[in-house]
């Protein structure tokens, strides 16, 4: 027998009413509390990340589905539509999350599925978790691209041009640089590494030598060069989780991207203001350990897509030593920062044998 549509509709609205109140009240809860949250959740805590979906697209993966605004639109939806717009929602769990990475247990109880610190020097381990898993590496990308674009030794004066090109089909994430932004060289480079800038590091990629699938070779080239035999770039900007790379291959990138003074400074900064248009804009660095007191970093990249978790890789003087942190596939929006401070209290800490050794830990 056919229900009227009213009544279809009320049959509608009491089903999604049963999830529904369980998903608002999910909403205000931290994420490592409940895994299983609503999609609404899940998507509040993604769009605070370095890739922030763009307003239309964010309205799109939350469906503003907790509270009475939710029920109204799960009503006109259905139970079809719902679960589009469930499907829909770009968090998942991390690379490292489905290989069981995070069950591995380490002496710090660091929330990074992986980490490695070496000696920059001796190439002496100090501190091992997982260094040969090979994981996305989010905007730890950058860093190579900027390589090789310093590498190729075009003018850092010229005026490079954002297009449609640059628009983030991928994640369908956030840019402050509009279509038609007219930047140097120099500029760019700097808020890709400074501020994760994705269009400042296409725009990089689409004009070095040859074009975009240009750049992406040179890169795997220069991967290749360096040893780093668990890497492969697919693009220059870390949205692809093909980015991928292992925790030993990637502190055989910074150790290079640290002989380059450029690639020093720009990473390093604080914060810088360029001029898009009419407008001065200002940006700031996506690591706030480059402003503690207590650490002296020479060099850094961090890095997010829910593939990959939270990543951040530094050279930094601790301890008496030029050390390399590699931080890969954390979870928690500040968990990356707080395993590095735990590192570098265990550095600071730990007993130094004669000659400066001390025993790795893995």
């Amino acid at each position: 027998m056919k229900l009227p549509l009213p009544s279809l509709l009320l049959a509608l609205l009491v089903a999604v009413s049963v999830a529904a109140p369980a998903s608002a009240r999910e909403s205000s809860r931290k994420p490592a509390a409940k895994p299983a949250s609503s999609a609404a959740a899940k998507a509040k805590r993604s769009f605070k990340a370095e890739v922030k979906p763009e307003p239309r697209l964010r309205a799109k993966a939350a469906g503003k589905l907790a509270g009475g605004k939710g029920l109204r639109r799960a009503a006109v939806l259905g139970a079809a539509g719902v679960a589009a717009v469930a499907a829909a929602e770009p968090l998942r769990a991390s690379f490292g999350q489905m290989q069981g990475l995070h069950a591995n247990n380490d002496p710090l109880e660091l929330k990074s599925s992986v980490a490695l610190v070496i000696d920059q020097d001796t190439n002496e381990v100090l501190f091992s978790k997982n260094p040969d898993a090979v994981l996305p590496i989010a905007s730890i990308t950058k860093l190579m691209t900027a390589l090789v674009v310093v590498e190729a030794r075009q003018s850092l004066d010229e005026v490079l041009t954002v297009t449609q090109d640059d628009i983030d089909t991928e994640k369908g994430s956030r840019s402050r640089l509009a279509v038609g932004t007219q930047l140097t060289r120099r500029e760019m480079l700097h808020l890709a590494l400074m501020s994760s800038e994705n269009r400042a590091a296409n725009t990089l990629g689409r004009h070095y030598p040859g074009g975009l699938v240009a750049a992406v070779a040179a890169m795997n080239r220069r991967a290749d060069s360096l040893g780093m035999r668990d890497t492969q770039f697919a693009e220059p900007t870390g949205l692809s989780s093909r980015n991928q790379s292992s925790a030993q291959d990637l502190a055989k990138l910074v150790r290079e991207a640290h002989h380059v003074p450029l690639l020093r400074e720009f990473s390093t900064s604080q914060e810088t203001q360029v001029a898009v248009g009419k407008r001065v804009m200002q940006f700031h660095t996506t690591n706030g350990l480059v402003r503690s007191p207590n650490w002296d970093i020479g060099l850094q990249k961090t890095g997010y897509i829910s593939e990959a978790g939270r990543c951040l890789v530094m050279q930094a003087q601790l301890a008496g030593r030029k050390l390399i942190m590699v931080l890969l596939d954390s979870a928690g929006k500040y968990s990356r920062i707080g395993d590095a401070e735990r590192l570098r209290r265990w550095l600071d800490n730990a007993p130094i044998a004669v000659g400066g050794a001390r025993r790795p830990v893995s």
